[in-house]
């Protein structure tokens, strides 16, 4: 949003310099990008006097002049037609940059003679686009410079234009009168009485207006227009020309030039049709689909079904507040105009505007909010200027639909600036900035002005409040303390042991990944997902269409990227979320880690070797260890089908009670995932390790037996389809507290024991803790190992 100082000024009585202005306007939310200040590039032209001017020689179109500056006589050659003895003319003297033709002057030669400088034209510095020939000053002293003259005999040109950043809640700073509103409120002046005008019309509209009734609600609010004839579509006063120029808009003509005007005067977009061209009456409609317009910017547009259209009785002559058609615009013969003034739902221009792709600044303020409330009266203010500047005789106006009622009002609390913003403001003042800003009090409630809809609430108040008074007046305080000590823990169990499975796998080695929680469909269908329950309404693309099932897939993806790149031995590990269905109560807490190639560089010892499902088992282990999982366990098969059916375990504390799974994964997945293997990993599920019966921080005591532990060694012969698991399982069980450790240390095949027979052998610790242990207690025990084995397995004790 461009406006320069002058405009503001009318608007705002104020004797702020540009530099204060900045300041205000970003410190209030308005940031300021640029401040273009023309003064600054025409400060070392200077004013000087043509004393001769005579035929070049060697060329018809130049002129030798011999022209008076601040340095003494000099020679100019000019081909300016209007370069003659006697008048007063602006120089560029040799090593001053000149805008227009961006070219810093130099002495040179023009047909053998000597040029020491330029003679300006208005378009070479920039200031308008007249280039027939120099500028001719009416007054001036000889080496005055050109900036200093400007500034007391035509000030527009030489004013600072202010670029301001519009956020999509302001669009009241959309209008220079809406921005003079906040710098009023700041305190950096006093607001200029607005203008007001009312036509009375002096006949009968003939054209009448329309709004069909499935476009009232979503498309159109209100529709009013009036006939004005007999105008005269001049070029625009000059004050109005450089107004425009200045903000980079080019002059049209004046009823073109108005409509503008109010465009950034007082952000309400308007629209004129040549009255001539209309056949019949206007009507706001929905198009039907597959209609077609050419816009003012010459461009064809076709109408999708739905998008808000104007017609008269021959079709379609304006895109509904975004842009009119070429056929009914106003040329220099126009004579008969009608004015439009409109409230469009800005959703649909939104769409609209999207649909088309079209830019103007006529979209760009309907689809954020005008004020609608201003409607009829921007109508007649801008009726006003036409017959000012153009003459002409007004209609009656002719209206469509109702203005929409934005009325609404919040409770104005004083001590909620405090508490919400943490600055200490008298309510006197609070009353006094929202006054300002336009906001009508009663008691304590607060009536929001029409031109600002982004206030929605009691919060809002307080912002505005704040946003004026400066934001940058807030001290960092302390946060006060309810008592002294050490503040209460604010982790709950489940966060505590989410930081601590990070903690500890970083520790064993492992990078930590934080991948989507979006895959792709055949990813998650490997991993027990990809149905419609975990699909994605709206995916970013095809890759991630679902919730992911596990948090493996994310890391095989990540490994087979790392592999790609060169990086073959990986250990990655995840904390976070997957996900059983599509409900928010639907997902589940996960710990994974994989490994990947080998567990070191190749090294010529040989310490270096090929990851397996024991390195997996032994991080799995510490990791539940760090949680606080029971030591003792079981470990069982029966683990989802994405693991190597014969190398994995699934470690548990009963057999419906897993805390976690290891192993090998599937050479099918890995291949489908592009791993190259080996590939081992882990999954555990923090929620299932039962919470501490002590909810105190410290730990126990570490309970150490001080009697002597036994050692017995078994051999069973089973059939060879028989898991060593089984076994283990079977002797652990059979007396879990005296029991500590089971486990298989030889298997023989073959020989005596005959076919589909195999020989396991397994060493049993027994650690006693109250008293030691004699023959006749290892003995019992010993019977229950053999008969809980024979019971489980089917086989006999070795001979």
């Amino acid at each position: 949003m461009k406006f320069t100082l002058s405009w503001l000024k009318d608007h705002l009585e104020t004797d702020a310099s540009v530099a204060e202005i900045a300041d205000a306007l970003t410190d209030l939310g308005l940031e300021v990008e640029e401040i273009i200040n023309p003064g600054e590039r025409l400060s070392e032209f200077t004013i000087g006097k043509v004393l001769k001017a005579e035929q070049h020689p060697d060329a018809d179109r130049l002129r030798v002049c011999q022209v008076m500056t601040d340095e003494g006589e000099t020679q100019i050659i000019c081909g300016a037609p209007n370069a003659r003895e006697g008048i007063t003319v602006v120089i560029a003297k040799p090593g001053v940059y000149v805008p227009g033709i961006d070219t810093t002057i130099g002495v040179g030669k023009i047909r053998g003679i000597e040029s020491f400088g330029m003679m300006c034209s208005e378009r070479e510095m920039e200031l308008s686009e007249e280039h027939d020939g120099i500028i001719e000053l009416p007054s001036g002293e000889i080496g005055e410079r050109f900036i200093d003259w400007l500034a007391d005999n035509d000030p527009v040109k030489v004013d600072p234009v202010i670029d301001i950043a519009i956020t999509p809640n302001r669009p009241d700073a959309l209008g220079v009168r809406g921005i003079a509103l906040d710098l009023a409120a700041r305190g950096l002046g006093t607001m200029n009485e607005a203008p007001s005008a009312k036509v009375e019309g002096q006949f009968p509209c003939p054209i009448t207006v329309t709004i069909d009734e499935d476009t009232c609600e979503n498309g159109c609010f209100v529709f009013a227009g009036r006939l004005i004839r007999n105008v005269k579509n001049v070029p625009s006063p000059q004050w109005l020309q450089d107004r425009l120029r200045t903000i980079g808009l080019r002059p049209i003509s004046a009823l073109v030039d108005i409509t503008n005007f109010f465009t950034y005067d007082r952000n309400r977009p308007l629209h004129v049709f040549d009255a001539d061209k209309v056949k019949g009456n206007l009507r706001v409609h929905r198009a039907e689909g597959g209609e077609t317009l050419v816009g003012l910017d010459e461009k064809e547009y076709t109408f999708s079904a739905g998008q808000v259209v104007i017609s008269d009785d021959d079709g379609i002559e304006s895109i509904g507040g975004i842009m009119g058609g070429l056929e009914t615009g106003c040329t220099e013969e126009t004579t008969n105009v009608f004015l439009e003034a409109a409230v469009w739902d800005h959703i649909q221009i939104a769409h609209t505007g999207r649909a088309l792709k079209i830019n103007s600044d006529a979209r760009y303020r309907n689809e954020r909010g005008i004020d609608p409330a201003f409607n009829m009266e921007g109508h007649e203010l801008a009726t006003q200027m036409i017959l000012d500047l153009c003459g002409g005789e007004p209609s009656n106006v002719v209206v469509a639909g109702d203005i929409p009622d934005v009325s609404r009002a919040y409770r104005l609390d004083a001590a909620r600036v405090q508490s919400l913003v943490g600055m200490d403001i008298p309510e006197a003042e609070q009353r006094q900035t929202l006054t300002r800003l336009g906001f009508k009090l009663e008691g304590n409630m607060a009536h929001v002005p029409s031109w600002r809809p982004d206030i929605l609430g009691e919060a809002d108040l307080v912002e505005e409040v704040a946003r004026i008074a400066s934001l940058t007046k807030l001290e960092g305080k302390p946060m006060s303390r309810a008592q002294a000590g050490v503040p209460k823990a604010i982790l709950s169990p489940a966060q505590k042991r989410e930081r601590t499975a990070r903690r500890t796998a970083a520790a064993l080695g492992y990078n930590e990944c934080v991948t989507y929680s979006f895959i792709d469909q055949a990813s998650a269908t490997l991993f027990g997902g990809g149905s419609d329950a975990t699909m994605l309404a709206n995916p970013i693309s095809s890759e991630m269409s679902h919730m992911r099932p596990a948090l493996l897939p994310g890391l095989l993806q990540a490994a087979a990227r790392n592999q790609a790149r060169g990086a073959m031995d990986l250990a990655l590990f995840e904390v976070g979320h997957a996900f059983h269905g599509g409900e928010p109560e639907e997902q589940h807490l996960q710990v994974c880690g994989l490994l990947v190639g080998r567990t070191g560089p190749k090294d010529v010892h040989g310490a270096s070797r090929p990851v397996d499902l024991y390195d997996a088992k032994a991080d799995a282990e510490a990791v539940l260890s760090a949680l606080g999982a029971p030591a003792k366990v079981q470990i069982l098969r029966g683990a989802r089908e994405w693991w190597h059916p014969g190398r994995h375990g699934m470690i548990c504390l009963g057999p419906k009670k897993a805390l976690g799974v290891f192993g090998e994964l599937h050479p099918k997945v890995l291949r489908e995932m592009d791993v190259k293997g080996p590939a081992v990993g882990f999954t555990l599920w923090p929620q299932e390790i039962p919470m501490p019966r002590n909810a105190g921080a410290s730990r126990g005591a570490m309970q150490i037996s001080d009697l002597q532990a036994v050692e017995r060694d078994f051999a069973f012969v089973v059939d060879t389809d028989v898991e060593a698991l089984t076994l283990v399982n079977a002797a652990a069980g059979a007396d879990k507290a005296l029991i500590e450790d089971v486990r298989v240390f030889d298997e023989f095949i073959g020989g005596s024991l005959g076919d589909g027979k195999k020989s396991l052998a397994i060493t049993v610790r027994l650690q006693p803790s109250e008293t030691t242990l004699k023959d006749a207690d290892i003995e019992a025990v010993s019977a229950k190992i053999v008969e809980k084995v024979v019971k489980a397995t089917g086989g006999v004790l070795r001979g």
